[in-house]
């Protein structure tokens, strides 16, 4: 009778174990956020491009990763999409744009629904084989306890020099046959971010 109590009761325990939720973490959004960056070319035409495939993520002890996939860049004419992939990322080498960073998640877990915070988020971005910090005031929206949003403040400002990409725009723009193409090239994102179990 006894190790028949025994018995169930390591049961019951493990059972309430293995239904606990297991901690995912804050998960990226992806069909919910958005990422668009800006070209100028012929000195005054500026167009607004996007990528469509976004992950990312925020660990227990704030580390920001966030991935952008290349091959998911949109400018709305597919040539100069194949083009830019070709081109200006080569992704048969580099298929992804990637941010490492850190944030403090337990000031943001801890804030109230409704709450507004501006807040510096620095990193490293990780692009064509070449590393940039970076650091940027982002707006900060509290949504739910289980959800919240990421917005630019101020466009972030890349530059195609600092990426070893001055070529591959060169290159587009002989093709394309434009006077010119701008280096510098604005970027902003929304992004939304759910904690999640598993």
């Amino acid at each position: 009778m006894r190790r028949l109590l025994i018995l169930t009761a390591l049961v019951n325990c493990l059972s309430l174990l293995f239904s606990l939720p297991v901690f995912a973490g804050w998960q990226l959004n992806s069909s919910e956020s958005q990422l668009s960056f800006v070209t100028t070319k012929n000195s005054e035409v500026a167009e607004v491009h996007s990528f469509e495939n976004l992950t990312g993520d925020i660990n227990k002890q704030g580390q920001v990763s966030f991935k952008i996939s290349l091959a998911s860049v949109n400018t709305a004419i597919p040539i100069r999409d194949e083009r830019m992939q070709k081109y200006l990322f080569k992704l048969d080498t580099f298929a992804s744009a990637d941010f490492i960073g850190e944030v403090d998640i337990r000031f943001i877990e801890a804030l109230p629904a409704g709450q507004v915070k501006y807040l510096p988020l620095s990193g490293n971005i990780h692009l064509h084989g070449n590393k940039q910090a970076v650091t940027m005031k982002v707006q900060l929206i509290k949504l739910a306890r289980n959800r919240f949003v990421v917005n630019t403040v101020k466009p972030l400002i890349m530059n195609a020099n600092q990426y070893n990409l001055a070529a591959g725009v060169e290159k587009l723009r002989t093709i394309a046959g434009l006077s010119n193409i701008s280096n510098a090239v604005p970027v902003t994102f929304n992004l939304l971010f759910e904690y999640q179990t598993k």
